[in-house]
């Protein structure tokens, strides 16, 4: 068994490698004519999409899926066409491939240009996400990349629908389809093997809990781009704007709670919390968030009849992925970003204030890869940020950070023009 896998994954792994040398130079209108296909093929297989996706939905209780777990597997009708236009977002938007970064010419004559070109191949590691299946493969097809596609066993029946329409899509453009694969298997013994095949395979992006990313990176022999954990935190400054603070905490909590932009940790300054906090946990209690408080917040909620739970020392760098928020009150605007800096994971952090040089110094001194001011943190995203889908949210440094679009799908490589020049 271990032998037909190794087998099976490296055959996948080989055509995809020869894919991304056809797509490296395809023209942008059969790409987006694959992209466009594709996006009709979503609008008119609906019906038997929510069909296998219901046979996954079925078996969510079997497979242990928690409440947020559960909506992130679950497709509608409105998710669909949301679906269908990030395709057409990702079609619209300019090819990335062939862009020149920079121009120059050496004394000795010779003409450099740094361009753009597509990474290769890119193996896609991820759980409960079908929409993960169609966005990263449209992101790869329009920048050039071959995509390898591991979705977790509980979304297999829906990924393996999703894989047939990418298959058609390809191949009605002229494009071969081993450019966007689906592993068809959710053995864990494939995605051992897909690790050590660094010599067809060219970077791993996986999106998950913190356990699968933690394998991956662990196990991977491949450069990995990761995000470990959504530690996200909503801090309102004591000139914080009340309604304003109450409309972004609300949707940053309670809109998709079980996703890695949604806020899990609450900074208060002192000089606001005691007038701000208890109508920020009305808000929030009558969406059904509990609330676990340090000391500071415990005083003020109580002082207001307000229900709250004390909180532990865990739950000030937790990602909860439900409807629980971690809030503590802090002394000054400089405790708030050395707090975040400390107990956050450089993911999405928002400031909530009519200041503009607090918000200033706030956004330049968290180091996260996304800072918002007056802004939910729901808005780190592809889609809202303009890029028609993401590949993954990227907390490392190198080579991305943040939402990974398609220029942060692309490397680059000189061209460079001489007319016989020789090295003395």
């Amino acid at each position: 068994m271990a032998a037909d896998l190794t087998q099976l994954v490296t055959l996948l792994a080989r055509r995809a490698r020869a894919a991304a040398l056809v797509l490296a130079t395809a023209p942008t209108r059969q790409k987006n004519a694959a992209l466009e296909f594709l996006a009709r093929a979503i609008e008119s297989s609906g019906p038997a999409i929510l069909v296998a996706n219901a046979t996954d939905l079925a078996a969510a209780d079997a497979h242990g899926l928690t409440a947020a777990e559960t909506d992130r597997l679950t497709l509608t009708p409105a998710r669909l066409s949301h679906l269908a236009a990030s395709v057409r977002q990702v079609a619209s938007l300019p090819d990335p491939v062939g862009e020149i970064l920079a121009d120059w010419t050496r004394p000795n004559g010779l003409h450099l240009r740094q361009i753009r070109v597509p990474i290769g191949v890119i193996a896609i590691i991820y759980e409960a996400r079908p929409n993960v299946t169609i966005d990263c493969a449209a992101l790869c097809l329009k920048s050039g990349n071959a995509a390898i596609l591991r979705g977790g066993r509980e979304i297999f029946h829906t990924n393996t629908a999703l894989a047939g329409l990418l298959a058609d899509a390809l191949e009605s453009a002229g494009l071969p389809a081993a450019a966007a694969q689906l592993i068809p298997t959710t053995d864990r013994a494939a995605l051992t093997e897909l690790l050590k095949l660094d010599t067809l395979i060219h970077c791993v992006i996986p999106r998950g809990g913190e356990g699968l990313i933690r394998f991956v990176a662990e196990n991977s022999t491949i450069p990995v781009i990761k995000h470990y954990t959504g530690v996200c935190f909503v801090y309102a400054d004591r000139d914080a704007d009340p309604e304003i603070a109450e409309k972004i905490l609300v949707n940053a909590k309670v809109s998709r709670p079980g996703v890695c932009n949604a806020a899990e940790q609450l900074l208060l300054h002192a000089e606001a919390a005691g007038t701000l906090l208890p109508r920020l946990a009305a808000a929030l209690i009558a969406q059904g968030v509990e609330l676990r408080c340090d000391p500071a917040a415990a005083a003020i909620l109580a002082h207001a009849g307000l229900a709250h739970t004390p909180a532990q020392p865990a739950d000030f760098t937790a990602e909860f992925l439900g409807l629980i928020l971690a809030v503590r009150v802090v002394d000054s605007l400089e405790t708030a970003i050395a707090t975040i800096n400390r107990d956050g994971s450089a993911h999405t952090d928002a400031i909530v204030t009519r200041d503009p040089a607090a918000a200033a110094r706030f956004q330049a001194a968290v180091d996260s890869a996304v800072v918002l001011w007056n802004a939910s943190t729901r808005f780190n995203d592809g889609f809202e940020f303009g890029f028609g889908a993401e590949i993954g949210i990227s907390t490392d440094r190198l080579h991305a950070r943040g939402p990974m679009g398609l220029r942060e799908l692309c490397s680059y490589k000189y061209l460079v023009d001489g007319t016989g020049q020789v090295r003395g």
